[in-house]
């Protein structure tokens, strides 16, 4: 059972992943109720650039475009590099340079 600290971190290293969620699937994903995630997420937003939306579509928790939290990320010109260097190559090292360019890339 993860302490209310481990879980709020949880929350947002999936939020600056996944740039957006719902607070019903977090609940669900980490098996609390969708009022521990309201509290969690205002919690947050005190500190890092949370913001939460109303509304069927489009609504959620979104976290700012700009914030990674602790991610280095490549420049344009480094991911563009990559990208022209990446059909050069086969099997196991192609597979690289694309986790490489998942992982590292700012979109």
């Amino acid at each position: 059972m993860m302490t209310a600290i481990e879980r709020r971190d949880a929350i947002l290293d999936r939020l600056c992943v996944r740039r957006h969620d719902q607070v019903k699937n977090l609940a669900e994903e980490f098996g609390v109720s969708e009022k521990t995630i309201r509290t969690d997420i205002e919690v947050l937003a005190c500190s890092y650039p949370i913001e939460t939306v109303r509304g069927r579509h489009g609504g959620g928790i979104y976290v700012a475009d700009w914030y990674h939290r602790g991610r280095k990320t490549l420049s344009p010109e480094q991911a563009a590099l990559l990208k022209k260097l990446a059909p050069s190559l086969e099997g196991h090292d192609l597979e690289v340079m694309n986790s490489i360019i998942n992982q590292f890339a700012s979109y």
